[in-house]
């Protein structure tokens, strides 16, 4: 049987204690052309530090998507009163609303190419029209395996991303760069 979590909950505690501010300047960044007060949906949100956090901290209404139980309490004692769900990307009902952004950071990479275009299908339908979506992912097609999981990893490069973001109805517009070397596209609707 597979792990709908692909390792986190198995490292759950280790990838709470190690995860840093690292990226928050670029979501800071990305969110400034959201509508003040907007909604946005963290798919893979963990432990909701420090992406969630830092959105909610700037008045966003933030709900959270992740698969690993012990992550998502993590998220749900961060952000008292955040919607959040536990279930994968994929097979999200996003809540049943519609979201002024997205993301997913460390998230699509660790999923197989065909799972990629799946959530990328998911998160434009669970945008409003004029929405936005950042997730973090190389910028060239490669395949490594992850430090913490032991797993595959695979970006699709930013050829390939443009491609399934078209295809979802959604329009690449800019690339970021975190001072971790991070590398992170942003898509509108």
């Amino acid at each position: 049987m597979s792990d709908p979590t692909h390792g986190w909950e198995a490292l759950a505690g280790r990838f709470a204690a190690i995860r840093s501010e690292v990226g928050v300047d670029v979501v800071r960044r990305w969110a400034a052309d959201l509508p003040p007060g907007g909604s946005v949906v963290d798919i893979g949100c963990g432990s909701g530090r420090p992406v969630a956090l830092a959105l909610a901290g700037a008045g966003f209404a933030v709900s959270g998507i992740d698969p690993s139980p012990t992550l998502l309490a993590a998220f749900r004692r961060a952000l008292p009163g955040a919607p959040a769900a536990c279930e994968t990307a994929e097979a999200s009902g996003y809540f049943g609303q519609r979201f002024d952004g997205a993301v997913a950071i460390g998230l699509l990479f660790l999923l197989p190419p065909a799972t990629q275009a799946v959530v990328i299908g998911r998160v434009a339908q669970a945008l409003r029209p004029g929405g936005r979506f950042l997730f973090s992912a190389p910028p060239v097609a490669c395949r490594w395996t992850d430090t913490l999981t032991g797993r595959e990893s695979r970006s699709l490069g930013e050829a390939g991303y443009r491609v399934l973001l078209e295809e979802a109805g959604l329009r690449l517009i800019d690339g970021h760069e975190d001072s971790g070397g991070n590398h992170y596209f942003a898509a509108v609707g």
